[in-house]
């Protein structure tokens, strides 16, 4: 199994949601902020100048067997991919064990 975890910008969510469930069973979304090659941009708040270094961004995790990880990766890029520095970046991790809580299920079928 492996588990993806995607940060990329908030506008890309709403596409992902409806996508995402056509190759995995679920995912977990968190509101994050951060910096990375973007560092930050600038913007006006009321009527002054302000740097803000650390951008909203949203946190997609989603685990899946590993014949899918290949193609789950490949969909999160088509989705958020616009060509500008603050894309977002993907990391793809191994996953020993998933166990089910409710049935007790483990391996690709607590997925």
């Amino acid at each position: 199994m492996k588990k993806i975890e995607c940060v990329v910008r908030p506008t890309v969510l709403e596409e992902l949601e409806t996508k995402i469930n056509d190759v995995a069973t679920g995912m977990t979304v968190t509101y994050v902020k951060g910096c990375g090659t973007q560092k930050g941009e600038t913007q006006l708040y009321r009527g002054a100048t302000v740097q803000v270094n650390l951008l909203a961004k949203i946190k997609i995790e989603v685990v899946v067997p590993d014949d899918k990880a290949e193609e789950v990766v490949e969909l999160l890029q088509q989705i958020c991919r616009t060509g500008e520095i603050g894309d977002g970046k993907i990391f793809v991790l191994p996953v020993e064990e998933t166990v089910r809580i409710r049935t007790g299920e483990r391996g690709d079928q607590a997925l």
